[in-house]
């Protein structure tokens, strides 16, 4: 299996903004983005920001999108062939497909700190999808589908520490929290809004179209 081993703040700094990959180590003053030498794409030539041509603002759009929820690029042409197949707009069916991954569920519900963190609880076995434990991170959640820990002493007690790190964190509307068991239930699907990256979504299907 296939995976990206480089630094994470890399990807951060080629697409000129916050991907939220390293948890709350991307809100402080230690995130490279903030600091404005090193605000610039990687590499010797990284200062050299020209115009960019329209395949090269197509591609970053898809790039962002794609770094943004850990992908590869196969897994993410796996999930634009589904979006395109499905009823309705492709960008945003896209979005949403890429919204109801496991992973993604967890981190929105601040069970972990990062999508990264994440993959790796749902990977351990820490993880149960109505009763029974999944350590698949692409599992494509449901409406009606809950999420809970696994019944372990250990596994409890390191979502509630998350949980309590960050008290004032909000849901989004399309996920039920219980904070005290914990568990969720995914009461809806998520909508455009609960998108939390600006992406043009429009351009990753002409990318991903040509």
């Amino acid at each position: 299996m296939g995976r990206y081993l480089g630094s994470s703040c890399k990807h951060c700094r080629r697409e000129g903004m916050k991907l939220m990959l390293k948890g709350i180590r991307c809100e402080t003053a230690k995130c490279p983005v903030e600091k404005k030498q090193r605000n610039l794409a990687p590499g010797m030539h990284g200062w050299r920001r020209g115009r960019a041509s329209e395949y090269a603002v197509r591609l970053r759009e898809k790039q962002k999108v794609k770094r943004y929820y850990g992908l590869l690029d196969r897994q993410f042409m796996r999930y634009f062939h589904k979006a395109e197949r499905m009823k309705g707009n492709t960008g945003e069916t896209l979005l949403q497909l890429l919204e109801r991954r496991l992973d993604n569920v967890v981190y929105k519900l601040n069970f972990v700190p990062s999508r990264k963190a994440a993959r790796q609880l749902i990977a351990h076995g820490h993880i149960c999808l109505n009763g029974r434990k999944v350590n698949i991170s692409d599992y494509t959640t449901k409406i009606g589908d809950k999420v809970t820990i696994k019944g372990s002493e250990k596994s409890v007690k390191k979502v509630k520490q998350q949980l309590e790190s960050n008290p004032s964190f909000a849901t989004q509307s399309w996920l039920q929290l219980d904070r005290e068991k914990p568990e969720a239930t995914i009461v809806a699907f998520p909508s455009r809004e609960d998108v939390q990256i600006p992406v043009e979504e429009q351009l990753v299907v002409e990318f991903c179209s040509r």
